[in-house]
Formats: structure tokens, C-alpha cells, sequence
């Protein structure tokens, strides 16, 4: 009994605090539901929407935290508020600091459960507003004062006021004028503007990496008439040893006697600070009333940076608008002297190029401190028709080229900005002869095996034809064998043989008719002999006295044989 009755006790406690609210109020208050916050520059909101639409007489109220401290704050501008929004800007927070917020209904005593809001920082929140925008009109130029977004004692973008960078959308006040966007400082000037004419423009800032703000409204202004006296052109800027030429374009035609040239300068980093800057202007040494397009002043003039410069003309009391001003960076008022080239035939018929950085005056390489990069004109020797290349590397190749060809290279540097203009002039012109590539050793190659394996078909071919004039020009005393077999007797053997002297016959006399006598012919010249037979013989008498003792011998040795 005892137990129970303390089960019921305690479920009774447990059960005061879920039970008071309706017991005091009558009604269940629902927490605010959609909960966002709205940060626009220095304002900030919060919206909610209402759980309950029916029920009246009820307010709202919300807290905050920094996390860091841990301890729940009432929110000033959010105690007790009958809307679905209050406006919490005078809190004075660390806007990189992170926060979070919590709200709930309220009505008398009864309240609703807290509706947290995810923790976030204001930074993050918020949002770029609409710049301010004052204009100022000439004749062919507008003039464009910009006021950072927010307030001017606001903390959301007082460290980076400085740093917004203005998107300007311009165009005619007509249904066919052309919209043009440009990137303007706080304070700038649009030029190339017809004199008379209406234009409109809007503006929005943004900060990077990501944050863009919205477009300021609308604002038109129209252009003066157009000035009499116009303003300088083309404001250039040379380096020439220790001195600066300072140099611009003015229409012969209105150039006269009485109109004089000043020229003025100011710090660039200026035109991004918000404000009016032209009282900041200072005059440039040896400009000022000068009666030529040109004016020399010392390099000390300037220290390193960068720098703007404007110029304009004047005729007694008539003077012209400022020229437009030229951007002047002394790190690039350099001259940069060409580079220096050499060039070596590699294998494969290639040429490899190699690139020596120029230097400056006081001969200081200047890659180190501006990125270079080369043009660089190649061409075959025998040839017109160049080929341009750009190149950042100092060592590189042309590669399958015309073998044993000669081609030649030159270069300039240029500055790697599209900012400058800047370039050195072209190099002195160097030529190279390639190699013999790898088609023309395979040939070599090719070429020699073939000799040597020809060697001995030449030989042998040489040797046939050797034969063949020895045997017609100087054919052998002796017949040869297939033609002595089929002549292989002696008297016919003898008709095949010619000789160049007359043949003497020796002749014999025999006295017996009925034998067969020999007859020796003899030949005085070479000794070779011939053998007739005959059946009978008479003495004519042409030998009878000539060698008779020698054939009545050999008829005596004859008879003697036969008997």
C-alpha cells in the first residue's frame, strides 16, 4: 500500500509541469515555425512565421549565444514582439564570431517550447546591398562617385570596403541603346561618350571570392556640349636612362600658339579607398605649361609602385577636361634587351633550342622578377615562309626536321601581362645545319651491305668479260678441244691454221711409180709440216737440182723400210 501510494505521488510531480500551461492559459502555444535569418549589409532580421494564426495576443520572443561564453541572451529589438519579424542590428557582435539563436510564443504566462536556429556567424549571413551612386556629367565623359554598401560607422564591412569591386552597367536612354559592363573604382570616369546624350547606368558591388550584391537603381544623367578645347590623347610613358619622357597626341589643328600642356599624377591604390581623391593630385616636375606634346622629368620622381597620370590643355582661360588617366608602373618601365639564342643539331634530324633570359641595363636578368615568355620565328633557310611560335620554356626542340637542311631562329621577350605591351627587339639571327636522320642511316646502311654483297658479283662479271675480249682480241694458237675432235686429222687440223707468211713446199722426187712416196713441206717460218700422198709423181724439173742429195737419201732409206 505504501508503494503504490508513492508511484502515484510521483507521477502526480512529474506531471505538474506538462499540465501547468494549459491549467494557466487554457491553450497549447506551438512554437514559431520557418525561422531565418536576414542580413542585408548592417541590418539584420529575423522572420518567423506563427504556429497558431487563430490565436491572438501573442508575442515573441528570442535569445542568443555566443558559443564561446555558453550563457543565453535576450536579443535587443526581439523581447515581446507582436510581428513575425524583429530587427536585432544594434546587438553589437563580432560579425566572424559564431552565434545562435533560439525564439518562442508567448501569451501572459504561458509559453511555447524554444525554436533553436542552427549556429552561424553574420559574416556568413550576410548580404551585399545596393551601392550609393552621385554623378557628374562632361562632355564626353561621365563622372561616377560610388559609396560602399552598408552604413558608415557599420562594423558588417569596415574591413572590406576597400576591397568591393563595382560591376557598372551603362547604356543610351533609348529603346536601342547598347548595353555596355564595365569594372569601375569608386570613383571613376566612363569615357568615349557622345557630348548631348542621355545615359543611364546601375551598380552593384562585389566582394571576392563569392559575394555579389544587388544592383543600385537606376540613374540617368545627360552629357555637356561638347568642350572647345578638347583633351590630350594617348598618354604614353618611356624609360630613358635616368629619365622619364612623358609623352601624348594632340590634333595639329588645334594646336596653337597660346595652348599649354600640364600633366599631374596620383597613387593608384587611392582610386580604391572610398571618397573624393581629387584634391590628392600632384603636379609632375618639368610639366607643367608646356607648349609641347612631351615633357622630361627625373626617375626619382617615383618610387617604386604604380601610379596614374593625366594631362591637359590649356588656352588662357579656357582649359580642356582632364585627359583620360594612364595607369604608369615603374617595375615596367624597363627596356628589355633581346635574348640571346644558341641552337645544336640533335639526332633524328632536330634542332635544340636554348633561350638565355634578356637582362636590363644594369645587365639583371629581369625573369625573376616578370614572367617572360618568347616569340620565336623559325624558318628553313631557303625558304620565306616563317613559322611563330610562343614558348615559356628556355629549352626546347624542333623536332623531325629536313635532315642535313640548314634553318635559322630569332626571338623577342615579352612581359606576360595583357596589361602591358611590353617586348624586347629580335635577337641577332642564328642558323644551324640538322643531322643526317634515321632514314638516311638506314639508307647508309643499306647502301653498304649492298656494295659488299655486290663485290663479288662485279668480279665475277669482270672476269667473264675479260675472257671474252682475250679470246676475240687475242685468241690461242691452239684450236680449242671440241673442235679438235671432230678435226683430229692431221692434214685437216693444218687448214684450220693460218699464218701470216708464205707457205714453202719442199718437193721429192720418186723414182718408183708404184710406190707411195712422202712428201715433207716444210714451213720456214714456224717449223710445222703437212704430208701429201699421191699415186704418182713427175719431175718437172722446178726442183730437180735443189736438195738432191738430201731426197736421194731419204728415197734410199725409204726402199730400204719397205724391203
Amino acid at each position: 500500500m505504501l508503494a503504490l501510494l508513492s508511484a502515484t505521488t510521483l507521477v502526480l510531480v512529474a506531471g505538474v509541469p506538462w499540465m501547468l500551461p494549459a491549467a494557466a492559459g487554457g491553450t497549447n502555444l506551438k512554437s514559431p515555425q520557418n525561422v531565418e535569418v536576414y542580413i542585408i549589409d548592417d541590418t539584420f532580421i529575423l522572420r518567423w512565421n506563427r504556429s497558431n494564426p487563430s490565436v491572438r495576443n501573442v508575442t515573441f520572443s528570442a535569445d542568443y549565444q555566443i558559443l564561446e561564453n555558453g550563457a543565453w541572451l535576450q536579443l535587443p529589438g526581439c523581447q515581446s514582439v507582436a510581428s513575425t519579424e524583429c530587427n536585432f542590428s544594434s546587438v553589437k557582435l563580432n560579425v566572424y564570431e559564431e552565434i545562435k539563436l533560439r525564439i518562442r510564443a508567448e501569451e501572459g504566462n504561458n509559453t511555447s517550447p524554444w525554436r533553436y536556429v542552427d549556429s552561424f556567424t553574420l559574416f556568413e549571413k550576410a548580404q551585399i546591398g545596393p551601392p550609393k551612386v552621385h554623378l557628374e556629367a562632361e562632355d564626353k565623359a561621365i563622372i561616377v562617385n560610388i559609396s560602399p554598401p552598408g552604413t558608415k560607422d557599420g562594423g558588417m564591412w569596415a574591413s572590406d570596403s576597400s576591397g568591393f569591386i563595382y560591376s557598372l552597367d551603362i547604356w543610351k536612354n533609348s529603346s536601342s541603346g547598347e548595353r555596355k559592363t564595365k569594372t569601375v573604382y569608386s570613383r571613376d570616369k566612363i569615357y568615349e561618350l557622345s557630348p548631348e546624350t542621355t545615359y543611364c547606368l546601375k551598380v552593384r558591388a562585389r566582394l571576392l571570392p563569392r559575394k555579389t550584391g544587388a544592383y543600385s537603381p537606376v540613374y540617368c544623367i545627360k552629357t555637356a556640349v561638347e568642350n572647345k578645347l578638347p583633351p590630350p590623347e594617348n598618354i604614353q610613358v618611356e624609360a630613358k636612362n635616368q629619365t622619364y619622357i612623358l609623352k601624348w597626341d594632340y590634333a595639329q589643328e588645334n594646336v596653337q600658339e597660346n595652348v599649354t600642356f600640364y600633366a599631374q599624377w596620383l597613387h593608384a591604390y587611392l582610386k580604391k579607398i572610398p571618397g573624393d581623391n581629387s584634391g590628392k593630385w600632384k603636379q609632375i616636375p618639368n610639366c607643367k605649361n608646356v607648349r609641347t606634346t612631351q615633357c622630361v622629368f627625373p626617375k626619382n620622381t617615383f618610387h617604386k609602385g604604380i601610379y596614374l597620370i593625366r594631362v591637359r590643355a590649356s588656352d588662357g582661360n579656357t582649359t580642356s577636361v582632364w585627359s583620360h588617366e594612364e595607369k604608369f608602373d615603374t617595375q615596367l618601365q624597363i627596356t628589355l634587351f633581346p635574348p640571346v639564342i644558341t641552337m645544336k643539331p640533335t639526332n633524328n634530324a632536330s634542332l635544340r633550342v636554348y633561350i638565355s633570359a634578356p637582362g636590363e641595363s644594369e645587365n639583371k636578368p629581369v625573369n625573376h622578377l616578370y614572367p617572360l615568355i618568347y616569340e620565336i620565328v623559325f624558318w628553313e633557310n631557303t625558304s620565306n615562309a616563317e613559322r611563330k611560335i610562343l614558348e615559356k620554356r628556355t629549352d626546347f626542340t624542333f623536332p623531325q626536321l629536313k635532315p642535313l637542311t640548314v634553318y635559322c631562329v630569332k626571338a623577342r621577350a615579352l612581359i606576360q601581362d595583357e596589361r602591358w605591351n611590353k617586348s624586347s627587339v629580335f635577337s641577332d639571327i642564328v642558323c644551324e645545319k640538322t643531322k643526317p636522320g634515321n632514314t638516311s642511316k638506314t639508307w647508309l646502311i643499306a647502301g653498304v651491305c649492298a656494295a659488299l654483297f655486290s663485290i663479288p658479283v662485279v668480279i665475277y662479271v669482270m672476269k667473264l668479260l675479260f675472257r671474252c675480249i682475250s679470246y676475240v682480241f687475242f685468241p690461242s694458237s691452239k684450236p680449242p678441244s671440241t673442235i679438235d675432235e671432230y678435226f683430229s686429222e692431221q692434214p685437216l687440223r693444218n687448214l684450220l691454221l693460218f699464218t701470216s707468211e708464205e707457205l714453202t713446199e719442199r718437193c721429192f722426187i720418186i723414182e718408183n711409180t708404184n710406190t707411195i712416196t712422202a712428201v715433207e713441206e716444210t714451213n720456214q717460218t714456224d717449223g710445222e709440216h703437212k704430208k701429201y700422198s699421191s699415186q704418182t709423181s713427175q719431175d718437172s724439173g722446178n726442183y730437180s737440182n735443189e736438195d738432191e742429195s738430201t731426197g736421194s737419201k731419204f728415197s734410199e732409206e725409204f726402199l730400204h723400210q719397205e724391203t
